[in-house]
């Protein structure tokens, strides 16, 4: 068995065989939802997050691999390859050990050790670091030359070549690394005048705390000041800490050798080897600090794609604004864009009457059900307005964020949507339709515009967009997508698709009309029958005459489902519509080599809700009467909506243009590690206001000793 298999199941907690059933599915092209949901048996029923683990374990394997073999090569070159080096460097477990056993190899620019080696000298330096002699002074004699003219010049070049050996002792480097993780300080420092113009970061202009426990937000802001030049960083532990491990380590005798050797430990610390550990540790701190940020971004985002979606409904969206008017667009149930209009019910214009009228017009000739209005500039205003209008029906009114709305309204999918258009009517139609189905709208974003990170900007680009682009393949297909009225955008979400069979299968559709069947995926330009398993259980074809096509049930399954139905003496919709005949089933009986209980226990809860929305239903929300910060008062209780979650807290929206913090500390009465599991995107909460700082534009705001029962 591969020892990576082994490496990583033991690591994870996990069977060998649920690590190499899952290796062979990724290699062989399946992607994670997919194993997830459709080989159960094969995991051993595994969830998503466990499957991605082994993935990300598996990919770091492979990179230290290649490493591995780049470094075996590179000595083997030199000629300097023993049987217990090959066997130090194949025990490596880790990247850093990795570089231990390779440095003292590691092809080298001009030093002064390498320099010092070239006069001649390297024999004096094994002899005093031997510690044996007990004229060291003497015997540098020895070796003077026209390169090396005096005794003093001899021990400094041979402490040179010293303190490069104690640079590359891997014991050492071990020792000093497991100091830095228990002790390393991280220091933040003010660059001399850049006080005023770093002002943002002033509170760190003398800071200090252990490493370890420096949360990722705060080490990511002090990064960003590094990065700015407004702060200077630096890393290390107790200088004579670290001299201590290496004296204990290196120093074997009571003579002038020692002493030569001493000095030589000290020079190697403060020129060698605590800027490389420093720089190690930067880099493992960095990491660290990235992976959280990124993984309370990609939590926000899951959060935010699967929102509360309000579902078909006739829309009426506006996005609101004083001088240049509310845009209006009218959508239909599949969110097609109907009509469009500005009306101007604020000032200057304050034509209220007239937008009033055009408004119940509009309401009344469009069947509109529901109002969804941007949370932008104006938006409270214009919720009143809307408010103030007198309705036949009962019409839901909504307000929806307009996070990255204007630039989907610029990009090249509204174009391509809209091309007749300007932006201002793309940004309402997003607004409308992100009511209507969150995740369908969003998925046309760049995540990172939609602003529910934390410091996104300053982490790793690419594993950031990695991250995020997992999350949003694992929500589409939690979902599920309605194969013929999704985007392209939607649809190259889905397992096995990418953009260009998106794109076909759209092309398809206008030109061959709406799919009948999942069958019919096939006819679909490329669509190959590894694309078909990955993808056809994720799509759904509503009114389909097998009612398994609109499902989760994956089409490898419907010969079961088919003759459980013949079994009992029905057919398969009678079996999908009647809980009494499902309850005839014995699942033991149709258990194979292939089809386990866990596949089988899938089948019958799709069949009990066959392609239900596992998304929540939306619910109305309304501030309180207040619509600027003057209109706050420390102790007053008001509604919220959560906006954005952090390490650090929780950001609310309360109705006015600034959104308020409750900080970690007044989450809840008891202690809290996480604030993710206490709030969540989108939640309604109720706030206490702590304090209003109209100068910084801050809000503090309090969830303790607040009853959420009323929220």
């Amino acid at each position: 068995m591969n020892k990576n298999i082994v490496l990583i199941a033991r690591k994870l907690g996990l069977h060998d065989w649920q690590v190499e059933n899952t290796i062979r599915l990724l290699d062989d092209g399946a992607t994670i939802p997919f194993i997830s949901r459709y080989r159960k048996e094969m995991t051993g029923s595994l969830d998503e997050v466990q499957l991605l683990h082994i993935k990300d374990e598996y990919e770091r394997l492979k990179e230290l691999d290649a490493r591995r073999e780049s470094v075996i090569k590179s000595i083997e070159e030199q000629e300097k390859m023993t049987p217990e080096l090959l066997q130090k460097i194949e025990a490596a477990l880790t990247m850093s050990e990795l570089e231990d056993v390779y440095l003292p190899f590691r092809p080298k620019r001009s030093t002064r050790a390498t320099i010092a080696k070239e006069k001649g000298l390297e024999p004096l330096a094994e002899i005093i670091f031997r510690q044996q002699e007990k004229d060291p002074s003497h015997k540098a004699e020895e070796f003077l030359n026209d390169e090396v003219p005096t005794t003093e010049d001899a021990l400094a070049g041979s402490c040179d070549i010293i303190a490069e050996w104690i640079n590359e002792d891997e014991n050492a480097r071990k020792k000093l690394r497991y100091l830095f993780e228990k002790e390393a300080v991280l220091y933040s420092k003010v660059v001399k005048g850049k006080e005023a113009e770093g002002i943002k970061f002033s509170d760190y202009y003398n800071w200090s705390e252990p490493l370890k426990k420096c949360p990722s937000h705060r080490l990511l802001a002090m990064r960003r000041g590094e990065d700015e030049g407004f702060l200077k960083l630096y890393i290390e532990p107790a200088e004579e800490n670290a001299l201590d491990i290496l004296n204990t380590l290196f120093i074997k005798g009571n003579n002038e050798s020692s002493e030569l050797v001493k000095s030589a430990i000290r020079d190697s610390w403060k020129r060698l080897l605590s800027s490389s550990m420093e720089t190690e540790f930067r880099n493992i701190s960095r990491e660290k600090a990235d992976e959280e940020a990124i993984r309370v971004f990609a939590d926000n985002l899951r959060q935010l794609l699967l929102s509360s979606p309000l579902g078909e409904k006739n829309v009426l969206a506006i996005d609101p604004g004083f001088r240049t008017g509310c845009k209006i667009v009218c959508l239909d149930r599949q969110g097609n864009l109907l009509h469009n209009e500005t009306i101007y019910p604020h000032p200057p214009q304050n034509q209220t009457a007239m937008s009033v009228k055009k408004l119940l017009t509009l309401v009344n000739a469009y069947k509109i059900e529901a109002i969804a209005i941007g949370n932008g500039t104006a938006s409270r205003e214009t919720e009143e307005f809307i408010k103030y209008c007198r309705f036949e029906n009962d019409i839901k009114v909504f307000v929806v964020s307009e996070a990255g709305a204007s630039i989907y309204s610029a990009s090249k999918v509204a174009r391509d949507e809209f091309p007749d258009y300007d932006v201002t009517v793309r940004g309402s139609v997003s607004i409308g339709r992100r009511l209507m189905d969150p995740l369908a709208e969003l998925v046309k974003l760049d995540p990172k515009s939609i602003g529910v990170g934390q410091y996104q900007h300053d982490v790793d680009q690419q594993k950031l967009q990695n991250s995020l682009d997992e999350v949003v393949m694992s929500c589409v297909n939690a979902v599920g997508v309605e194969v013929n009225t999704a985007s392209s955008h939607l649809l190259t979400y889905v397992s096995g698709l990418g953009p260009q069979l998106a794109q076909n299968i759209v092309d398809y559709r206008a030109e061959n009309g709406p799919f009948k069947s999942r069958k019919e995926l096939l006819k679909v330009k490329r669509m190959g029958a590894k694309a078909f398993e990955q993808s056809a259980g994720f799509l759904r074809i509503r009114n389909a005459e097998n009612p398994l096509d609109s499902s989760a049930v994956h089409p490898e399954s419907y010969h079961v489902v088919e003759k459980m139905a013949k079994d009992i003496g029905c057919d398969v919709r009678e079996l999908m519509n009647n809980d009494s005949r499902r309850k005839e089933i014995n699942l033991e009986k149709y258990i194979t080599p292939v089809t386990g209980l866990p596949t089988l226990q899938d089948i019958m809860e799709e069949l009990t809700k066959p392609g239900r929305d596992p998304r929540s239903r939306i619910k109305e929300f309304s501030f309180a009467d207040v619509h600027e910060m003057e209109d706050l008062v420390p102790g007053m209780v008001i509604p919220g909506i959560v906006t954005n979650v952090t390490k650090f807290g929780a950001f609310v929206d309360i109705g006015i243009k600034q959104d308020g913090l409750v900080h970690i500390s007044n989450l809840s009465k008891t202690y809290v590690q996480d604030p993710s599991t206490v709030v969540k995107l989108h939640q309604h909460v109720m706030v206490k206001v702590i304090s209003v700082d109209l100068e910084r534009k801050r809000i503090q705001l309090s969830m303790k000793d607040v009853d959420q029962k009323n929220k």
